[in-house]
């Protein structure tokens, strides 16, 4: 409930602690930031908005602040027991915003608030794009998980990308589409409360798959209020969404809330095959405060999806006529696929300075990909038809036990040790060679797969004066089991991998900071391959470095920049039409990061990111080292509008420079320029909005690939690149009722 509890320490120091929580849903702001006063010292709020802070004796109140709300200050009452901050929210003033010594976690936490206050967020692929730097592309009809490039990765789905939401991981090891699959459709984006994300293999409680980076996305405890949203577009798109409150304020006040949410979506998008991609999703989640110090949160959701596909059409097909650019080669393209999950969060303060952290979660998949890549390469009479598929259960375990001490002199050491585990019980992961006249002609890949992962660590934070120091390690293990129903062999093999971390900042004043991070980390492979043993790396290791600076140079900008360096010690390369993956050489990756915040006026805002990176081969002869489809440069800028009477908005452009397509670079996957406008005027019973996509009618291509593909009339193959069309202008209207 808040308690504030006041003593005296020899120093002539005064602990006080206390709880920051939102004035409307009472929902627990982490990483408010406390301050005391002056040049005092200042802490972070912890996951339920806990905080613990030492202040001078002479210091008579404390203050607390947070990323779109109004600061708010107390005074330190020695005879109060009680003291809780309260805030509302507001519009994002800069001003309020300070540079502060953070965990490395929440290094970036200032930059992702400001983009969740401002931004329209309307699908998942909108909430990835608020990470800075990192670009999304899609193809096979828009049913998949979105393929990321992320700091001169191509990581597919997932491979080079942690990705997690409310602390479950999502990507998939050993899925049948591409190690790392991580598809967020299931994530209703108006429930999305905070995106944490971190750049680099710096964070002990993030593992595999962590290499490039990884993105935390937090679905929200309690809604502000109860709302319908009805949307409608071209392409006979149509989208409606609701979410309800269960309980009522009063509850709520007791420490018990639940909420039920649901969303369905349909189109057919732009492609001279109809899509009839549709989409169902239904989420909730309740919670109940056990005791004042212990919170149990349960979350349910289930998700399913079903589309048809134009899937990726060959260069010259379009430049002779063949098709158009929103053609098809093959329609017997498409998919499905479905997801239903239980979250079980158990919170415990065991002690003012000790929490514990427990966390169960269970999920049900399954998935279904027919697709055609090369025509007629492979199979000329039957074509190059496959099937993707596979079902699985998933169980996960993470508990995490968090404690923070005052020590003589001034400093503060954190410490948390971690703990977690998770099965994978994979059914049917097949590939078959597949036609529309006979089904599945033959199987290439036919299994079983169980999959399990122990992961433990620990990780110390030490801070004193200007300076933060943060080390850590980790520990995963992990055990592959295949059961190859094509071949008589059932191996089975464990591998286990150390990751040391080290992080430190020397933050000057409330305006600048410098860090460097080090770390390692480490992408697992596919059982499959495992199981084959064709020299490719179990868990292949990635080194990193980042140095780089929070400033700011003026009260209302906020300035991130870094240099940072990747090796990877070996490369994947997964080959969805054959079902294969290839043993790579050593790889290096170096780039520049920079990200700038900037609020012209109380209600106009600006933003840009960009990234630069250099990536090659760093075994193969120059001029054929290029890594293909990694980004030599992306960025992004917008302006956005928020007015105090109901008006927002706001314009954002993204641009890709051309890269290779292929080793040597005699292929090219073509870059783009694409400028996208949104509109919303809201009152407190509606909003009414637009936005468009593509302003300009940008003719651009999405997702492209080097392919060796043969069309019916070829008499051989074609080295080429194959591609997805991009989105033509698109204009979308919605009503939202609140209630």
């Amino acid at each position: 409930m808040g308690l504030l509890f006041v003593f005296h320490t020899g120093i002539a120091q005064t602990i006080v602690k206390g709880k920051v929580i939102d004035n409307m849903t009472g929902e627990p702001l982490e990483n408010a930031v406390i301050s005391a006063g002056g040049k005092g010292r200042s802490v972070l709020t912890d996951e339920q908005g806990n905080f613990e802070i030492e202040v001078a004796v002479s210091v008579d109140s404390i203050r607390a602040s947070f990323v779109g709300y109004r600061r708010q200050s107390q005074e330190i009452d020695r005879g109060d027991e009680s003291c809780l901050f309260r805030l509302s929210r507001s519009t994002v003033d800069m001003r309020s915003i300070t540079v502060q010594p953070m965990p490395n976690n929440a290094l970036f936490s200032v930059v992702s608030h400001i983009d969740v206050n401002l931004h329209a967020l309307n699908s998942a692929q909108d909430l990835m794009r608020l990470v800075p730097g990192l670009s999304l592309m899609q193809h096979q009809g828009g049913g998949i998980a979105d393929h990321i490039f992320f700091r001169g990765f191509d990581a597919d789905h997932g491979t080079d990308v942690g990705v997690s939401v409310d602390g479950m991981p999502l990507n998939m090891v050993s899925h049948t589409h591409g190690q790392g699959f991580s598809d967020l459709h299931f994530l209703i984006p108006e429930l999305t409360t905070s995106l944490e994300y971190g750049k680099g293999p710096y964070y002990s409680d993030h593992g595999d798959f962590t290499t490039a980076g990884y993105l935390a996305f937090r679905t929200v405890d309690v809604p502000e209020r109860n709302e319908v949203k009805i949307e409608a577009g071209g392409f006979h798109t149509g989208r409606i969404m609701t979410v309800v409150n269960l309980l009522g304020a009063q509850a709520r006040q007791r420490g018990t809330s639940a909420y039920i949410a649901g969303e369905g979506f349909y189109t057919d998008g732009p492609f001279d095959y109809a899509q009839h991609f549709n989409r169902g999703n239904l989420f909730g989640k309740y919670l109940r405060d056990l005791s004042p110090r212990t919170q149990l949160k349960v979350t349910l959701s289930t998700f399913s999806s079903l589309w048809r596909s134009s899937g990726e059409i060959p260069d010259r097909a379009v430049n002779e006529g063949l098709i158009s650019r929103w053609g098809f080669i093959d329609s017997t393209q498409g998919g499905n696929t479905a997801r239903s999950t239980a979250i079980v969060r158990l919170t415990t303060r065991v002690s003012d300075r000790l929490s514990w952290e427990n966390q169960a979660y269970f999920t049900h998949y399954s998935f279904g990909l027919c697709y055609d890549q090369t025509f007629f390469a492979d199979d000329s009479l039957n074509g190059d038809h496959l099937l993707q598929k596979e079902s699985r259960n998933i169980y996960g375990y993470d508990g995490k036990l968090s404690l923070h001490s005052y020590l003589p002199g001034g400093g503060v050491l954190s410490s948390s040790a971690g703990l977690g585990s998770q099965w994978n019980d994979i059914r049917g992961s097949g590939l078959s060679h597949t036609n529309a006249a006979h089904g599945v002609l033959n199987d290439l890949q036919f299994g079983n797969i169980r999959e399990w992962t122990l992961n433990g660590y620990i990780d110390e934070q030490y801070r004193t004066g200007h300076w933060l120091f943060d080390a850590g390690a980790r520990l995963d293990f992990l055990d592959f089991y295949y059961d190859d129903r094509l071949n008589p062999v059932q191996p089975s093999l464990g591998r286990a991998i150390v990751s040391p971390k080290f992080n430190m900042e020397y933050t000057f004043n409330d305006r600048s900071q410098v860090y460097l991070r080090l770390g390692k980390g480490f992408h697992s492979n596919d059982a499959k391959v495992v199981a084959e043993d064709r020299g490719i790396g179990v868990l292949p290791s990635a080194y990193g470095a980042d140095l780089g600076i929070n400033w700011k140079p003026f009260p209302r900008v906020y300035v991130n920049a870094g240099i940072w360096y990747l090796a990877l010690e070996q490369e994947l390369t997964y080959d969805g039409d054959e079902g294969t993956f290839s043993p790579g050489d050593r790889t290096r990756r170096e780039g520049i990061d920079l990200s700038a915040r900037y609020q012209l006026t109380s209600w106009l805002y600006a933003n840009a990111d960009m990234i630069f990176c250099k990536a090659r081969d760093a075994e193969a002869a120059k001029g054929e080292n290029y890594l293909p489809l990694s980004v030599p440069f992306y960025g992004s800028a917008g302006l956005y509008v928020k007015l105090p009477h109901g008006f927002s908005g706001g314009w954002n452009a993204r641009y890709m420079r051309d890269r290779p397509a292929n080793e040597d670079n005699t292929l090219v996957a073509q870059g783009y320029f694409l400028n996208d406008l949104t509109a919303n005027y809201t009152t407190r019973r509606w909003e009414i909005g637009l936005e468009i996509q593509n302003l300009f009618n940008a003719k651009w291509k999405d997702a492209q690939y080097e392919v060796g593909s043969r069309l019916k009339t070829e008499p051989q193959a074609v080295d080429d690149i194959s591609y997805t069309p991009g989105m033509p202008f698109f204009a979308k209207a919605k009503l939202a009722i609140f209630f």
